[in-house]
């Protein structure tokens, strides 16, 4: 049955309130704990106290560890990045556990645990030593045992409980301290030897693990807690213990440490992966500050800037690019595009196809033939990707821009302080299918003009509904045509464009390149 305390409670993180309060409720539980455990040392003869003392440790052992964890809650730390404490150590400190901290909480945590205490502190000590029905399988208490080892007498008293750890028979009856180390792992059996010496010899408390091998095949891990009973001579007359079986526990623990370590390593992964997408972004981009001239001897040059938006999230490094080339005949290559993905494949598979791009226009290819041959690259690559590409040839004696789209926003021509879209040739997306035929546009452009091209992450999803199709993103770039008009430069159109779409958290990077036609 859930506990009350977390039943009908949404999947939810805590309040920083609910974190202090059930800090400061185990703190009060675990000092009651502990009057309880003082008041059960008053006769180390008498197995009942014995075993509600143990039973008392056991509390308080698990009142740390819910201590820490809380605190590491509150701290905002992941709990299962915390070293374990060492036993005897008081883990509450190290958190602010015993920080003074007051808070209340609805009875179900009181009732469900203090409960449970009474009931177990004020049943028949003989239930701990097999004389009542065992608890059920798989609950906190069928994995604690208790043993008596008699020196006086060698009488051997084992509770039922340990028969069940141990997977012993009941009619084999209990094991001496001489007989326990064949069921324990040869790498172990001088940890327990020491505990057991140590106990005997010298009278210091016992308080380790080992691991044992079943009579069934199946390994277990034994947590082992106990003191010596003197006489009245002060020699060992006997020595009793509390054994859990901590197996499950030791389990969690080995898996939250490998999830731990998994993840980190996938972190340190993420990591090097965003930082070389960074370098070979930066690389294979022009590394522009301010705005270029191009054709500039003829009778209308280019002023040319551009711009990369990165992605609200810092990890998203997309193969967005932008570029701008003087060409051996005088024209100009101007040219931005986006390949799906992120990443070490998304800009590495940017960075062949923009190389590609660039020695296809030096060498005198036309817009379509080249997004022809582009689409052939993209499809026989071996990081199969597709890809949306604008690529323009300016000829500055004719004053013509003649362009060539895959599955791309067409530019955006601005003249007089109003501006359109151009109409857009064929042309699907690049890698998308065999043998594709790009169709070119051609337009003259006139002194004054900006022309603005852009990839789809700056506009997408700029309206309210954000969905395919929405076209707010381009009415707001049209929007800006008195201020890319007037602007002096370039540089100062694509500021009013970073302005206007900065600040935006968009889900992917994009890029925008002004185009100003002089006079």
């Amino acid at each position: 049955m859930p506990s009350p305390l977390f039943a009908d409670r949404p999947a939810q993180p805590p309040e920083p309130g609910a974190v202090d309060a059930l800090i400061s409720q185990t703190r009060r539980l675990r000092g009651e704990v502990d009057a309880v455990r003082r008041d059960a040392v008053a006769d180390d003869d008498d197995p009942q106290q014995r075993w509600q003392r143990a039973l008392c440790d056991l509390a308080v052992h698990q009142l740390d560890d819910l201590g820490a964890h809380l605190g590491q809650l509150r701290a905002g730390v992941p709990a299962e990045l915390v070293p374990e404490t060492a036993p005897g150590a008081d883990p509450g400190a190290e958190v602010g556990f015993d920080g003074g901290l007051d808070g209340g909480l609805d009875g179900g945590f009181d009732a469900g645990f203090d409960g449970a205490l009474d009931a177990t502190l004020a049943s028949d000590p003989g239930a701990a030593y097999g004389r009542a029905a065992p608890p059920r399988t798989g609950s906190l208490l069928s994995r604690v045992g208790s043993a008596e080892w008699n020196l006086l007498t060698d009488e051997v008293s084992w509770s039922e409980e340990l028969y069940q750890i141990f997977g012993r028979a009941h009619e084999s009856g209990p094991m001496s301290l001489d007989e326990m180390p064949s069921m324990v792992f040869a790498e172990d059996q001088s940890v327990l030897q020491a505990m057991v010496t140590d106990c005997l010899i010298d009278g210091k408390p016992i308080d380790g693990e080992f691991r044992i091998v079943r009579t069934d095949g199946r390994v277990r891990t034994v947590h082992m807690t106990g003191e010596p009973v003197l006489d009245s001579d002060g020699c060992t007359a006997s020595m009793w213990a509390v054994l859990r079986d901590v197996s499950e526990l030791r389990r969690s623990q080995r898996a939250v440490r490998e999830s731990r370590d998994s993840l980190e390593r996938s972190r340190r992964i993420e990591q090097t992966e965003r930082r070389v997408a960074v370098e070979l972004q930066e690389a294979v981009l022009p590394p522009w500050r301010g705005s270029l001239r191009f054709a500039h001897d003829g009778p209308a040059p280019l002023d040319v800037a551009a711009h990369y938006l990165p992605a609200a999230t810092p990890g998203l490094i997309g193969g967005d690019w932008y570029d701008a080339l003087a060409l051996p005949d005088g024209d100009a290559l101007l040219t931005v595009g986006d390949l799906t993905g992120h990443g070490v494949a998304a800009t590495s598979s940017m960075a062949m196809l923009l190389g590609a791009l660039r020695g296809m226009a030096v060498a005198g290819i036309r817009p379509a033939a080249l997004m022809g041959h582009l689409n052939q690259l993209l499809e026989t690559s071996v990081q199969p990707a597709l890809g949306s590409a604008m690529c323009c040839r300016y000829d500055p004696v004719a004053q013509t821009v003649t362009w060539a789209q895959a599955g791309h926003p067409a530019p955006l021509l601005f003249r007089d302080g109003t501006g359109h879209v151009l109409r857009r040739p064929e042309g699907v997306l690049l890698g998308a299918t065999t043998g594709a035929v790009y169709g070119e546009g051609r337009t003259r452009l006139l002194p004054g003009d900006v022309l603005v091209l852009h990839t789809d992450g700056l506009t997408r999803g700029s309206g309210a509904g954000g969905g395919l199709g929405d076209d707010t993103g381009a009415r707001r770039l049209l929007a800006l045509g008195p201020r890319l008009s007037g602007a002096r430069d370039a540089q100062d159109g694509v500021r009013a464009v970073v302005e206007e779409f900065g600040e935006e958290q968009r889900e992917d990077d994009a890029c925008v390149m002004v185009v100003r036609v002089g006079h």
